[in-house]
């Protein structure tokens, strides 16, 4: 039996619904898609559109229960980003942060910021070779943040002002987010 073309189309479409619908093929095909996402730089602010912290109070802890207070990041560099083990686009961003990580973890405070549990944290971070700490929100909240959705990623100055606000997976190992680091850490 010889299929028409618009039978072929649908065909074809119905293979494209029902792989997105099954769990096991969908997040591998997003997680593929957002790659190409994660490609593209994130946005610098410019000075004027930039905004300031207007608080510190904001506590975090770490898979021992040892707290983490905000206010101790006040005078430096500061990287949050806001992920979850589930979410396809922040695994696509993660090899590009871990790069990212590797380089600057000496001169910036890195916050990697979830409400996952550490059962399913660990294991992810085991498997995918990361070496960064990820935190909890004391108060199971974003704190100083607004993060309607995830990947939500900001780059603070010593100043408290932010100088990247990305939502969604980019690609922090590029030229232009190492380039702004570096003017930030030379201030």
């Amino acid at each position: 039996m010889k299929l028409s073309k618009s039978q072929r189309s649908n065909l074809f479409f119905l293979l494209i619904i029902a792989i997105l619908i099954i769990p096991q093929t969908r997040k591998p095909i997003q997680i593929f898609l957002n790659k190409g996402l994660a490609l593209i730089s994130p946005s610098v602010e410019s000075k004027e559109k930039q905004t300031a912290l207007k608080s510190y109070d904001w506590k975090l802890k770490n898979e021992n229960g040892k707290v983490f207070n905000f206010e101790s990041t006040k005078g430096k560099v500061v990287f949050v980003n806001f992920w979850a083990t589930w979410c396809p686009p922040c695994i696509a961003e993660m090899p590009s942060i871990q790069k990212l990580y590797t380089d600057y973890q000496d001169k910036v405070i890195f916050l990697f910021v979830t409400s996952d549990f550490y059962s399913d944290i660990n294991p992810f971070l085991d498997k995918n070779k990361y070496s960064f700490k990820v935190y909890r929100p004391l108060d199971g909240s974003t704190g100083l943040f607004d993060v309607p959705s995830i990947p939500r990623t900001f780059l603070i100055d010593q100043n408290g002002n932010i100088v990247i606000d990305e939502s969604g997976a980019a690609n922090w190992n590029s030229d232009k987010v190492r380039a702004t680091i570096d003017g930030l850490l030379k201030q």
